[in-house]
């Protein structure tokens, strides 16, 4: 390649980089476990999903209040996230009918009520610029730095992946496909 040519490559690849940089990151309604998806002034993202075992020292702070155990034909998914209301005014947290896992069969299942420390507090109001966890709360210090979501489902639910979270938030629905 002649001299000319390679600063002129050099130039156009420097451009490139700018513009590409200047396309920042812009959520979409749906995404994978980790990928913040914004629905409305929300901002959503997923940072861990696992079985909790009630026998566990830790899970069982997550448990406190709920079945246990739960039937020999069931178990709780726990759904640790974070939320942003990324906008000015107050909005309101979705409520636990409005959090369902539903797997490839089409089987749908709603958020059970938490109160634990550790809880997203569904339905409560988010004011302008507020984020779950709070800083410096138990779900914010904990291993997953996120508040839990619970759901009660089958054993067997494992076999009918992938698991996607469907949110429903200021007349949007939006889809993390959960990595479990």
């Amino acid at each position: 390649m002649r001299p000319g040519h390679k600063g002129a490559l050099a130039v156009a690849l420097a451009l490139a980089a700018i513009v590409a940089a200047g396309c920042g990151y812009s959520p979409g309604k749906t995404g994978d476990e980790g990928t913040p998806i914004e629905l409305g002034s929300m901002e959503f993202n997923v940072q861990l999903t696992r079985f909790l075992n009630p026998t566990d020292p830790e899970d069982k702070q997550y448990l406190v209040g709920q079945r246990l155990p739960p039937a020999s034909d069931q178990a709780y998914l726990a759904v640790f996230m974070t939320m942003k209301n990324k906008g000015d005014a107050s909005t309101t947290i979705p409520t636990a009918a409005q959090m369902t896992v539903t797997d490839t069969t089409g089987a749908g299942y709603q958020a059970v009520a938490s109160s634990t420390p550790f809880a997203a507090p569904l339905g409560a109001p988010l004011a302008g610029g507020g984020e779950i966890p709070v800083a410096d709360s138990p779900a914010a210090s904990g291993p997953a730095q996120g508040s839990v979501v619970l759901f009660y489902v089958p054993q067997g639910i494992t076999e009918n992946r992938p698991l996607e979270l469907e949110i429903q938030h200021q007349g949007e629905t939006g889809t993390i496909k959960l990595d479990i």
